[in-house]
């Protein structure tokens, strides 16, 4: 036989096909590497511990707005509130005046109350009390007041707050607390034939079940209310399993009704006479007009003349807190002499501003000029407040001490003696030994007795004799 030789063709495809498998496996492991560093990074990256264990997760902390609690299992204590809200400067961002609010879960006013300026909305807490149903504050309302800050101050700054509850009186605001509930456990049957009826109509009884469970487990959407608080004359008050939820809404509830300072969301909640003074402010500049065209009072040939009076009246906060001055706002005046826009320039507080933006408003002038013509302009105007009640009492202790003593009006005693007096008396001759005795008045039912005793009595007919 002959020896087969292989062709060198053979030979040349045979390691050419090695070759090709060294480097497929060769690219296939370093494939691999990357692969696994990255598996290794992302589980480095976000597991290391189960979900339960994690701190940040069982000590969740909380914000809304400026309000930050540091949770317990997701709860708030009375002590973190204490030390969050007491000795705080807080404003009532709707105004609210009346001294005794209340609010739901939620933080919407469920009470009746005016609103007002903010300047009068300042809250200082003093007590707070956290049981299951609510969360309870008690405090003093204080007034803000503008010393009138010089020009190289900050206006905002230079403040000054008073106290305008009374010693006897505090405002009490109360929150409802969204209620928090064990979440139900299944019941299951091991005995008898009940455990081959519960596993074969299990598929719908307990997966509805199963379903309402999980869902209070893992949302942290409150359930509806419960209609049997209704029934017992209760505020209806939304339900949860998460204690971290109801102490979440407990501070947006707080955040809704309060601000610490004024913040940017307040003074954007403000009218233009209030938000255009603080943006201002914010900015070191001054108030200009917003539309053009507006001419300041010094670049025009008459200024507008001012035809009705400005008196704006005072508060009874003001009056009793001693709070008077001067205070600077900034009008546009239009060319037929109405006010288009007022601006707080160097205000005062007290509630006291938003009087004298309505008299300015209702206040007419004469238009300014320029060229012959009426243009708009920016004017100045300078309102002055003043204490009326001491004003008042001093002009009045004044007046009764120059007015001479009158008689006593006439009442239903003194009529008689009146009339008596009116009648003419004959002139009697004084005594020169003893002085005349001055007799009282005369008794009513006594005149009366004496008019009857002397008139005569009635005669009777004489009895005529029969014929």
């Amino acid at each position: 036989m002959r020896n087969s030789k292989p062709h060198p063709r053979s030979r040349l495809s045979l390691s050419i096909s090695v070759a090709a498998c060294c480097l497929i496996l060769s690219t296939s492991s370093r494939a691999q590497v990357p692969a696994e560093s990255a598996s290794t990074s992302a589980d480095t990256h976000w597991s290391v511990a189960p979900y339960s264990s994690s701190p940040e997760q069982k000590n969740p902390l909380l914000t809304a707005g400026s309000f930050s609690l540091q949770t317990t299992a997701g709860d708030i204590k009375e002590d973190q509130l204490k030390q969050l809200l007491i000795g705080k400067t807080l404003y009532l961002r709707s105004g609210y005046q009346d001294n005794n609010l209340e609010f739901d879960e939620s933080g919407r006013l469920t009470s009746h109350s005016s609103q007002g300026s903010f300047t009068l909305s300042q809250i200082q807490i003093n007590k707070v009390k956290l049981t299951k149903h609510k969360l309870e504050l008690q405090g003093d309302r204080y007034g803000l007041h503008f010393l009138g800050a010089a020009p190289y101050e900050d206006p905002t700054k230079a403040t000054d707050r008073v106290k305008i509850t009374s010693k006897k009186k505090t405002v009490r605001i109360s929150f409802d607390r969204e209620q928090v509930e064990k979440p139900k456990k299944e019941k299951h049957k091991h005995k008898g034939h009940d455990t081959d009826q519960a596993s074969e109509g299990k598929s719908d009884a307990t997966s509805a079940n199963d379903v309402t469970v999980s869902d209070s487990q893992t949302t942290d959407r409150p359930s509806s209310p419960d209609p049997s608080n209704s029934s017992k004359g209760n505020k209806e008050t939304t339900k949860t399993t998460s204690p971290a939820h109801a102490s979440q809404l407990l501070l947006d509830a707080l955040d809704r009704a309060f601000s610490i300072g004024i913040d940017d969301r307040m003074i954007a909640a403000m009218p233009n006479f209030w938000k255009l003074y603080y943006q201002a402010a914010a900015a070191k500049a001054e108030i200009k007009p917003l539309e053009p065209g507006i001419f300041h009072q010094n670049a025009v040939d008459q200024k507008p003349k001012l035809i009705s009076a400005i008196d704006p009246p005072s508060n009874d906060f003001a009056q009793s807190s001693g709070v008077a001055g001067m205070a600077l706002y900034h009008a546009v005046i239009d060319v037929d002499g109405k006010v288009q826009e007022v601006v707080a320039g160097r205000p005062i507080g007290f509630g006291l501003d938003e009087n004298a933006e309505n008299t300015i408003r209702n206040a007419t002038f004469q238009p300014a000029m320029k060229d012959g013509k009426a243009v708009p302009v920016s004017l100045d105007l300078v309102v002055s407040f003043r204490i009326f009640s001491k004003r008042t009492s001093q002009a009045g202790a004044q007046q009764a001490e120059d007015k001479p003593n009158s008689p006593a009006l006439p009442g239903p005693y003194t009529r008689l003696v009146l009339d008596q007096a009116q009648q003419p008396q004959p002139a009697q001759q004084p005594d020169t030994t003893t002085p005349p005795a001055t007799e009282p008045p005369p008794d009513i039912s006594q005149s009366q007795t004496a008019t009857q005793q002397a008139q005569p009595a009635p005669q009777n007919p004489p009895a005529q004799a029969p014929q």
